[in-house]
């Protein structure tokens, strides 16, 4: 506080501390009214090596897809098609309540056919033949695993870092670490395929914690109204809505002036972004600029605004515009029954879109320093939930291993990470926990996961909590 004497800190604010406080620190504050960007700056980091990658696009397939129907191919399971699940494959594993009490747990091999593709000679699916096409620039893991045996803790383990509710989401805290590129646009932005069933997903998933509430995943929905309540209700002109939050902030400030409630800044911080949001938003959101073979090169539903393909499409958009962290959700992957036919719709809707995508960054050249992950919450089991039948089939939730790939943002592109066994039930070679994925996003980003973090209730939080390593062999 002031160097004339003590002064009880109680009661000050952040802006009377940088007034008050000596050796220029006020300044910061002056820095913040004059040019946003330059303090943008200053927000709290764990950055100390440089960034390979500058913005990160999730494609989350909610559900759990199935390893072995698209990406681990298993011969030994279809050789052993019908027969009982080995004791010393399974050893002493929880399964779920919905197979754990079966009589018997027949092994199922996949009905689809595989087969090698580009030089890096990648096993893929005939499910995805788009996502074939380009396997020399991805980078398959096909040794991820995780605690999380349930829909709930799953999505919220992979997005938070916690199975349980309440921990800032990754896009948060890149937000809160790295700041915007685009002070008209959140640093932040969630994108769910509209009309899917499946899992719930709520808004936890993309909130902010513990973390400042101008940091939290800001939803675009499909429509003429993108974001909700963006813009003005009739009879009221941009002119007059100028005029309304100056007053408004002008009242706020007063109050920040008596109190040090942080939640104060974040409302002025999130009404200023709402008003420069009413022209970006708009634009970033019309693809009226868009070629017609753009278009149709993320697939006939591109056309269609809220379908993963039109996500796809805006992701690219809105990565181009400095958007810092792109999530889409894609429901429907729990196939617990059906999965020939489930799984089939599923790829039909997601595989061409999110190839076109990588290949849209890379035509650009955005690829280089934007990360593109595609994962669901966890795998399937190698058995049959339910009756075997010659057409039909179901598997469980399988957390002991599964597949996911990355491309672009200093990922070494054509080559595969780890190894499960012949039965795709254990991994066998480089396991990746979940706290290692979101390790080597933020290393990437030029984060040292053990460096960014937040002091609440008595102790420092960060996204990998006391865990997590960087990756390092898949790193370009």
């Amino acid at each position: 506080m002031k160097c004339t004497g003590f002064e009880s800190p109680l009661g000050t604010s952040r802006r009377r501390l940088l007034q008050q406080f000596g050796m220029g620190l006020g300044s910061i504050a002056l820095a913040d009214l004059v040019n946003p960007s330059v303090s943008a700056a200053a927000t709290p980091s764990g950055i100390d090596h440089a960034p390979r990658a500058k913005r990160v696009i999730f494609l989350f397939q909610a559900g759990g897809p199935s390893q072995i129907e698209m990406f681990d191919h298993k011969p030994e399971l279809n050789a052993r098609h019908g027969s009982e699940l080995p004791d010393e494959i399974r050893g002493t594993q929880r399964l779920t309540g919905m197979s754990g009490n079966q009589a018997s747990l027949p092994l199922v091999g996949s009905p689809f056919k595989f087969q090698q593709y580009g030089e890096s000679g990648a096993t893929v699916s005939e499910l995805l033949p788009h996502t074939a096409a380009i396997a020399d620039d991805l980078c398959f893991i096909k040794s991820v695993h995780t605690e999380a045996i349930n829909h709930g803790p799953g999505v919220t383990f992979i997005q938070t870092g916690s199975q349980f509710p309440g921990r800032p989401s990754m896009g948060a805290w890149l937000s809160y670490g790295l700041g915007s590129d685009n002070e008209n646009l959140p640093s932040f932005v969630v994108l769910v395929t509209k009309n899917k069933s499946g899992q719930p997903l709520v808004s936890r998933l993309w909130g902010s914690g513990f973390l400042p509430a101008q940091h939290q995943g800001v939803r675009f929905r499909s429509g003429e109204d993108p974001v909700l309540y963006l813009n003005n209700p009739a009879g009221v002109d941009r002119a007059s809505r100028r005029a309304m939050l100056d007053t408004l902030r002008g009242l706020h400030e007063m109050q920040i002036a008596e109190t040090s409630d942080p939640a104060i800044e974040a409302r002025i911080a999130q009404h200023e972004l709402a008003f420069r949001m009413q022209a970006s938003v708009p634009e970033a959101t019309n693809f009226a600029d868009e070629s017609q073979q753009m278009i149709d090169s993320y697939g006939p539903d591109a056309k269609n605004p809220g379908t993963f393909a039109a996500n796809c499409l805006l992701a690219r958009r809105l990565a181009e515009r400095g958007v810092r962290f792109i999530q889409l959700y894609h429901q429907g992957w729990d196939q617990h029954g059906g999965l020939p036919g489930g799984i089939k719709r599923q790829c039909s809707q997601t595989d061409q879109p999110a190839a076109a995508l990588v290949q849209d960054l890379k035509r650009c050249g955005l690829l280089e320093d934007t990360l593109v992950v595609w994962a669901g919450e966890f795998g399937r089991t190698n058995y049959c939930q339910g009756k075997l039948t010659a057409t039909n089939f179901g598997r469980d939730h399988h957390p002991r291993c599964f597949t996911i790939w990355m491309a672009g943002g200093g990922i070494e592109p054509g080559i595969t990470h780890g190894q499960t066994d012949d039965f795709s039930y254990n991994v066998t070679e480089n396991p990746v926990h979940i706290h290692d994925l979101q390790a080597t996003i933020l290393h990437q980003l030029g984060i040292d996961h053990e460096r960014l973090t937040f002091r609440y209730q008595g102790r420092r939080f960060r996204l990998t909590d006391v865990h997590g390593h960087v990756i390092k062999p898949i790193l370009a």
